[in-house]
């Protein structure tokens, strides 16, 4: 059984950097052909994708988060990060990893589904 854990701080002061990682249990983030992303869900929306690393080690983000957001890995311990500069209140969000299968593109859209999650880690942006 895959299982994925997020960790991280919980309370991140405006215009610093959020930083998060995913430890992944029972499966090699290297293992062909998953992909791991980091998705969120402020409180009373619904979840948004911010980005994701390949099984290959190719990063691909969110437009609307790619300018402040890098995801990186550490195969030798089985984890990936997110890091989100600049936070602000807006960023306060329950922040989920999670593997899906390697996509595909079909015109303007790439199309996945996720089959394990972690948890989830509530991270809130605050003075």
């Amino acid at each position: 059984q895959v299982q994925l854990q997020e960790s991280g701080p919980g309370l991140v002061k405006p215009s610093q950097t959020l930083s998060l990682t995913c430890t992944v249990s029972g499966g090699s983030i290297t293992t062909s052909y998953y992909a791991w992303s980091w998705i969120r869900q402020p409180p009373g929306k619904g979840l948004e994708w911010m980005g994701v690393i390949a099984y290959d080690g190719s990063t691909y983000y969110s437009p609307s988060l790619k300018s402040r957001t890098s995801i990186s890995r550490d195969t030798s311990k089985n984890q990936f990060s997110l890091q989100l500069s600049s936070v602000t209140p807006e960023d306060t969000a329950v922040y989920y990893c999670a593997r899906s299968l390697s996509g595909y593109y079909s015109g303007s859209y790439y199309y996945t589904w996720y089959a394990y999650w972690g948890q989830g880690t509530q991270v809130t942006v605050s003075s």
